[in-house]
């Protein structure tokens, strides 16, 4: 471990990473949680506009106002993943991210002027654009990363885009707190903030190198590949890396990216996109929407104050961040197998406890504390395991040519899995109430299931290697006793 942490520190790569983080998934995280605090303020913004210029609003129309506010960011992330692939192969990463935070600039500028303007349209078309950037952002972030870390450390790297997800969701949370920005008069600047974090990424990121494996494999240009793992990783000739690339870059044949009709036809990579169907599935239904929905009215039922609830939820967003940065200290040497089946075992037989808390936090005061504890480990496990493995895991299975590609199917499963998430939990929860997380206990099983029995581990080996381990699974039968189902060869 601290051979890895001397080899992270020996180049500008911190930096690097740092920089990216604050343009990448640090905006999608923001956006998750920020909304939350100010909703009331915005309610009352669109009641108001609309009253002055078309007269009193209809009983339903901001609540569909609001609606289209809060589903707009889902429809634009779910643009913003689907143009992956077009636009890093015109742009390539760097340029990419550049043009992309631009954009999240713009429409900052948009929401902040909204209230100034009297207008709630402007709202809905800045949360388009946070959306699309977010959906863009949040794969090219993992991408870049992944692309520009030698093999030892990629797991360690890729994971960083995790951990500033989890970063932005706790500076939301903090954002939002009354003492900070989360009065009505502030709720336009509150909902702007990223802009500030863009803005480095704008200042700092053209000093940096493109990514190393995207200059060689798509550029064929070795010698800019070289100058760029020197300027990210320090002095060094850097020649078992770039064989490695070059390795790919034979295999691939010089064959253009594949599109996702393409990679969805292609029986090579029929385990891969198996296993992120699976995974995405798994986590999005392993309950961690439900722990949202949850956490304020388990928290009232402890005894905890209305006005302290926020606080304690601050608390489990800085639970998240930490849990986070340790599973980056841990995934290089404990491996992503193990830490993706048992962090979904660890949460099944959480969910499970928690419906047993929940139906009988009446019969004792201190149940409910119970279950609070109960949350809180959730979230340790989820973050330390499915969550904070996804990222290596979805760049590390992928050859080059197959990547965006393979980005665009995941970030499709992603945001359309929010999107219909986001309709039909309302709705679970009120017909199965705390019944829901023996459900939820289920995904988790299967996720737990799926890494254990068929997930092979890509810890220190190339992507030619992993995507040969891929091709050996077996599911019913193996070469030696075909009656041995779930088998694979490690």
């Amino acid at each position: 471990m601290e051979s890895l942490l001397k080899h992270l520190i020996r180049g500008n790569a911190v930096l690097f990473i740092i920089v990216l983080g604050m343009g990448g998934t640090f905006q999608n995280g923001f956006h998750i949680t920020v909304l939350s605090s100010p909703s009331p303020f915005v309610k009352r913004f669109i009641n108001s506009s609309w009253t002055e210029r078309y007269g009193p609003p209809g009983p339903d129309t901001v609540t569909f106002i609001w609606s289209a506010v809060v589903a707009l960011y889902a429809l634009g992330g779910f643009f913003g993943s689907v143009g992956v692939r077009v636009i890093t192969g015109k742009l390539g990463r760097k340029k990419t991210m550049i043009y992309t935070n631009v954009v999240s600039v713009v429409a900052s500028a948009m929401m902040l002027t909204s209230k100034y303007a009297n207008s709630f349209e402007m709202i809905l078309i800045s949360r388009l654009m946070f959306g699309f950037t977010s959906g863009l952002l949040g794969s090219v972030h993992v991408i870049y990363l992944g692309e520009s870390s030698p093999k030892r450390l990629r797991g360690m790297v890729t994971l960083t885009s995790a951990t500033f997800t989890s970063i932005g969701k706790l500076a939301g949370q903090f954002a939002g707190l009354r003492e900070v920005l989360g009065r009505e008069e502030w709720w336009n600047i509150l909902l702007s903030v990223p802009t500030a974090f863009t803005l480095i990424l704008l200042f700092v990121l053209p000093f940096f190198p493109e990514a190393p494996r995207y200059l060689l494999i798509e550029k064929n240009n070795a010698e800019k590949c070289k100058k760029a793992l020197q300027c990210l990783w320090g002095p060094g000739d850097y020649e078992k890396e770039m064989e490695e690339m070059k390795a790919e870059q034979a295999a691939i044949g010089g064959k253009r990216s594949k599109s996702l009709l393409e990679l969805l036809r292609d029986k090579n990579v029929r385990w891969q996109l198996i296993t992120m169907l699976v995974v995405h599935s798994c986590i999005q239904f392993c309950g961690i929407s439900a722990i949202s929905a949850f956490s304020y009215t388990i928290f009232q039922e402890a005894g905890i104050s209305e006005d302290k609830i926020r606080y304690v939820t601050l608390g489990i967003g800085m639970s998240e961040v930490f849990t986070s940065i340790s599973c980056g200290l841990l995934i290089e040497s404990v491996g992503r197998r193990v830490l993706l089946w048992r962090g979904f075992a660890a949460m099944s037989v959480i969910m499970a406890s928690i419906t047993i808390t929940l139906l009988l936090q009446d019969f004792a005061s201190w149940i409910s504390f119970c279950t609070v504890a109960l949350f809180f480990l959730f979230i340790i496990f989820y973050c330390g395991g499915p969550a904070g493995v996804l990222p290596s895991l979805t760049h590390e299975i992928f050859i080059q040519s197959c990547r965006p590609a393979a980005f665009v199917f995941m970030g499709t499963l992603r945001w359309l899995g929010f999107t219909v998430l986001s309709f039909i939990f309302p709705f679970l929860i009120a017909q199965l109430k705390s019944f829901s997380f023996l459900l939820f206990s289920g995904a988790c099983l299967g996720g737990a299931l799926f890494g254990f029995f068929l997930l092979p581990e890509t810890k220190g080996k190339t992507l030619l290697e992993i995507s040969e381990e891929f091709k050996r699974i077996k599911v019913c039968g193996s070469p030696k006793k075909e009656d041995v189902c779930l088998a694979t060869k490690f």
